[in-house]
């Protein structure tokens, strides 16, 4: 007589199926939940029509971006992010200001900037070159804030009129770059970093080998900061009609100027023309119904916000599909290898979607829009190999950076035909490094010894737990070198320069858009519209469609994402309420920590800028 299972095995064995039944409800009643929404939106549940006469609410929430991360579509039904995480694409932005202009419907634009938490002064630049083009309609613009952090009020300084609350202010500082450094806690730790670099100025590597900033990189980054900074404060200070230099006295007077004004930081801005009237929410809301000249059954101004008027704008799937298309493609994020989801750049992934664009004969140039530090050296090499695929094939390359496209990010713009830039992107930082850690001091602490042998001096050279073998230091840095020599002479083919002067901008040098078109690293200062539009020159058409190629997700992917998107944005979900708050104090912490752990490259060489951030 054979035993039957034991006790344990069977306890296992239970607790998995009921496990398994759980997993079989939970999804379910999300597959149930999604059928209803779909009754709702095909049946009685239509959206509610655009009023005849509103204003469209620019009132983005979160962050812009060129390309939202990757989130597993059923996981947004329970998603409790931070506000402040939360992403909108700089293109529905710029799309519905440019529906707006045209729509009879729309009397006037209003932003409502409060919950905007980062833009980036390049992406403000795209969208104040569209709001100066909704201005030629001759509808007017307000700004409405309580509180007007720097980059919402580069955006409401734009308007005709701005309104800010009595309790309110104008929070503007200037720009800066701070980084966390580690040495002293590395130290502390017994944890020994291993850094070989190529690059004079190459200061990724900076935190773990310093307890502050190099003056060389204090000069460095003070010129690109300067250059932002002064872009910044002209498009304000004439926009305003405000005397030059007008906002860094205003910074700089800033305690003066308050207590002239009894302590109010509102009644502050309003004398130093930052603003031009202050109203509460109550006063504000009347300005507002009077100039859209539309109220609705709650007294408020008739508005639209921007998301929920696109999504009646703007064609449930867009997919076009004309013979003559250019198509776009972004890589936003860290370079790294293999297939990586939206939000960050797989080496593989973007190579198929360069593929799809090459075998796809209705698409006749290409674009790549960059927003990107760079990453891992040989995923940015298999890029810029399959773009060379596309020249080779008699497409035009055309890059188009955003806010950064500098280290590794510059590396994959190298086979386009033209190189376009916002004056303030962020580029070159020309250089490659390497960078490890061994933990043999740390478990000494402990006690604890690694010793052993090995068939040849490299034997078991690659552990962690023991010293660096200065074999292989030497071969690392020998490849580093190698590999910045490598990089420094695709720069000198790809922009037609002689090496020696490629040399004299690299060493891991960040720069401006503007210092960049001077010495050569790009080719011309404007925005993704202006590269499309030299995409097409380039490939001879005349008359041509826009074709966002991106990674494909399931039907069933595609079905929940529009589904959400359309009832968020007809106002059925109040997505407010679904959010958690993190600790802000955190950030820089989980920087420093995210900019270790994406160090994932198996040869641990990087060519990859950590200072370029989007301002």
């Amino acid at each position: 007589m054979t035993e039957g299972p034991g006790f344990l095995r069977r306890l296992l064995s239970g607790f998995w199926r009921g496990l398994t039944q759980a997993r079989l409800i939970v999804f379910n009643l999300l597959f149930l939940l999604m059928l209803v929404v779909i009754v709702l939106v095909f049946t009685g549940g239509a959206p509610e029509p655009l009023p005849k006469k509103a204003a469209l609410v620019l009132n983005p929430a979160g962050n812009i971006v060129e390309q939202k991360s990757y989130v597993d579509p059923y996981a947004l039904l329970l998603d409790r992010r931070d506000p402040n995480d939360r992403e909108v694409l700089l293109r529905d932005v710029l799309d519905a200001i440019a529906y707006a202009k045209d729509d009879p419907g729309i009397t006037s634009l209003v932003m409502e900037l409060d919950k905007l938490n980062s833009v980036g002064i390049s992406k403000s630049g795209e969208i104040i070159t569209a709001l100066e083009d909704f201005r030629s309609s001759g509808k007017p613009m307000i700004a409405r804030g309580e509180n007007f952090s720097q980059g919402q009020y580069l955006l409401a300084a734009q308007a005709d009129t701005i309104i800010l609350h009595p309790f309110g202010s104008v929070q503007i500082e200037g720009f800066s770059t701070y980084r966390m450094y580690m040495k002293e806690a590395l130290d502390k730790l017994s944890l020994s970093m291993h850094v070989f670099r190529a690059g004079e100025h190459k200061s990724f590597v900076e935190p773990f080998l310093r307890s502050d900033m190099s003056p060389t990189e204090k000069e460095i980054n003070g010129r690109w900061l300067g250059h932002l900074w002064s872009t910044y404060t002209d498009m304000v200070e004439q926009r305003r009609q405000l005397p030059a230099g007008a906002l860094q006295q205003y910074i700089a007077g800033y305690s003066e100027a308050l207590r002239a004004a009894g302590g109010n930081m509102a009644q502050m801005a309003l004398d130093q023309g930052l603003v031009d009237r202050l109203e509460a929410r109550r006063e504000a809301n009347q300005s507002l119904v009077e100039v859209v000249g539309e109220s609705n059954k709650k007294g408020r101004y008739q508005g639209v916000g921007f998301e929920r008027y696109l999504a009646h704008k703007r064609p449930l799937l867009e997919t076009p599909k004309g013979s003559s298309r250019v198509g776009v493609i972004t890589a936003r994020g860290t370079i790294r290898e293999g297939d990586q989801p939206a939000g960050s750049i797989g080496a593989d992934s973007l190579a198929a979607l360069v593929g799809r664009a090459l075998d796809d004969d209705g698409v006749k140039a290409l674009v790549l829009r960059v927003d990107s530090g760079g990453g891992g050296v040989f995923a940015s090499e298999v890029i810029r190999r399959k773009l060379l695929e596309a020249k080779d094939k008699g497409k035009p390359i055309v890059v188009s950076m955003g806010s950064v496209a500098a280290s590794g990010g510059y590396w994959i713009a190298l086979p386009a035909d033209e190189i376009w830039a916002t004056p303030t992107t962020i580029t070159g930082s020309i250089g490659v490094f390497a960078a490890f850690p061994t933990v043999e001091r740390l478990i000494n602490r402990f006690g604890l010894y690694v010793d052993g042998v090995g068939t040849t001096e490299m034997a078991g050279a690659f552990r962690a737990d023991r010293p660096l073998n200065p074999q292989l230091a030497d071969m690392l840095q020998a490849n580093v070198d190698s590999l910045y020599q490598r990089f420094v002479g695709l720069v000198a083919e790809g922009r037609d320069l002689a090496p020696a002067d490629v040399e004299a901008l690299a060493g891991g040098r960040v720069w401006s858009g503007y210092d960049a078109l001077e010495l050569g690293l790009v080719d011309h200062l404007g925005g993704l519209d202006q590269a499309v539009a030299a995409a097409a020159e380039l490939a001879e058409l005349e008359e041509y469609e826009v074709d966002y190629i991106e990674q494909q997700l399931s039907p069933q992917e595609m079905l929940v994402r529009q589904l959400l998107g359309q009832v968020q944005a007809w106002g059925w979900i109040n997505s407010a309420a679904w959010q958690a708050g993190l600790t802000r104090w955190l950030v820089p912490l989980q920087a420093s920590l995210d900019m270790i752990a994406e160090m994932d490259d198996p040869r641990g060489i990087y060519a990859r800028c950590n200072l370029c951030v989007a301002l």
